[in-house]
């Protein structure tokens, strides 16, 4: 998943949570299956956001040795910038874009 060429809002969006939860005609296995997805997509987001800043650790243990990297501030207003992972997960679900299944009604229908 690339988060970082999604077309999400940067910003809180209202939505219709009667259309939002239409495929699943139930609006907390819709929140919770856009929830699930958000924490896949801050895990990856974080995973990256460390291994970029990793390049810049200090290993020294000088605790006046404090020094700013201007590539390091830069990497991380970029990430600060991105959509949060919710709104990522929101606008991936109602795209048709996340892959879901309920066990249980998988099981009913044998």
């Amino acid at each position: 998943m690339d988060y970082k060429k999604t077309n999400a809002p940067s910003n809180t969006v209202t939505r219709d949570m009667m259309s939002l939860s239409a495929d699943t005609e139930n609006i907390y296995e819709t929140v919770r299956i856009i929830g699930k997805r958000a924490n896949q997509i801050a895990v990856e987001m974080k995973q990256d956001l460390d291994r970029k800043l990793q390049e810049f650790a200090s290993y020294n243990d000088n605790l006046e040795e404090v020094f700013e990297n201007r590539e390091q501030i830069e990497i991380s207003r970029y990430y600060e910038k991105l959509p949060k992972a919710s709104l990522i997960a929101a606008q991936e679900y109602t795209e048709g874009k996340i892959y879901y299944r309920n066990p249980n009604k998988d099981k009913d229908n044998f």
